[in-house]
């Protein structure tokens, strides 16, 4: 099975105009057939991109979504926040902004979240914010984000002491407060205002250095999707975590992949509507722990995977160079490096012993 995606055009992608005036004269005269000038698909193309240009005069597209977005958001560094994901922890508040979202295990069975938002300035209320696993540091690395979390795992501390990878930890130097509707530690919050004045005060980036590349490669066609014909349909997607048991349904009016946990649709506190995603990306990793139960899964080499999109999913593999360099990158069997289509994207971590489901329905 040819695992490749293919773009399907959603609009007209060239037109060839021959336009042809006939003149008639009287009886016995002869007619005569006036050729217009031919526009060619080349020319089209060509008033396509200049109307593309004047459209999105002053954007540019967005590292995290492959949508058009201003300059100033474009260059801004993301941040990366780790989210609680236990039942005591819904609704989460703002998780709906995040324009890319990563789950994977950590101890007991349970999930925790690392949303990455770009330039979402409005934000009062993040969270709750949890603490850190090393592989989600290493996720945020790959973005460049500037790092938010609540305390950490013994295993994370000697990296979250490398300036390299912009700590911003709640415990010491994160603007949070805690709520009362809720017993710590899932009452821990913070907002954009106070993480970016804690960014200023470590001296961290804001902008991105010249010379940074997305993990992400999206189409960039706006007339067109990434189609993925060959696919196995995929209606649902379970997968395969034990303890909050999420689930997403594909919603063919919206052509997004609406979000369940727990029994019920995930929702934004802030805002009440269910998160929903474009994309799904799946990272196999082989099972592997310390002894006190905390995941250490080898993250770099190269592994399996799924990419989901449009009511299909298809088989793919992941490489990364190393454990703190370089992102991961996915490719189809061919080879081929998956372009995302544009919009938000979810990615699950999994293990290869996990039950992971796809339904025609």
């Amino acid at each position: 099975m040819k695992k490749r995606g293919k773009a399907i055009a959603g609009g007209v992608a060239g037109v060839v105009i021959l336009a042809a005036a006939v003149g008639i004269y009287a009886a016995g005269a002869k007619s005569q057939a006036i050729t217009e000038p031919v526009t060619t698909v080349e020319q089209t193309q060509a008033v396509t991109q200049q109307q593309t240009q004047d459209i999105h005069a002053g954007q540019t597209r967005s590292l995290l979504s492959g949508q058009w977005v201003s300059k100033e958001t474009a260059r801004q560094v993301p941040l990366a926040v780790m989210y609680s994901n236990i039942a005591d922890a819904m609704p989460q508040s703002s998780i709906g902004e995040a324009d890319v979202v990563f789950e994977s295990l950590v101890e007991g069975g349970i999930t925790r979240l690392c949303a990455l938002f770009e330039n979402k300035t409005s934000l009062q209320k993040i969270g709750p914010v949890r603490s850190c696993r090393t592989y989600y540091l290493m996720f945020a690395k790959e973005f460049e984000a500037n790092y938010v979390h609540f305390g950490y795992s013994e295993y994370a501390e000697p990296y979250l002491k490398q300036e390299q990878f912009h700590s911003l930890d709640g415990m010491v130097w994160c603007n949070f407060y805690r709520t009362t509707d809720r017993v710590a530690p899932h009452n821990a919050y913070t907002s954009w205002d106070g993480i970016m004045d804690s960014v200023k005060e470590k001296g961290y980036p804001t902008t991105i250095a010249a010379g940074y590349t997305s993990p992400f490669t999206f189409h960039a066609d706006d007339a067109t999707q990434v189609e993925l014909p060959q696919g196995q349909v995929c209606k649902t997607f379970y997968p395969g975590y034990p303890y909050n048991k999420p689930w997403f349904t594909y919603n063919d009016t919206t052509k997004l992949y609406d979000r369940f946990q727990f029994g019920e649709a995930q929702i934004d506190a802030e805002t009440g509507k269910q998160l929903a995603y474009k994309n799904i990306l799946v990272k196999y990793v082989v099972p592997a722990y310390y002894e006190n139960g905390t995941p250490n899964y080898q993250i770099s080499g190269t592994g399996k995977g799924l990419y989901i999109t449009n009511g299909k999913a298809v088989e793919v593999y992941w490489t990364k160079p190393s454990e703190t360099y370089g992102a991961t990158k996915y490719y189809y069997a061919d080879g081929t490096e998956i372009e995302l289509n544009q919009g938000k994207t979810y990615i699950c971590q999994v293990e290869t012993t996990q039950e992971v489901n796809i339904l025609e329905q």
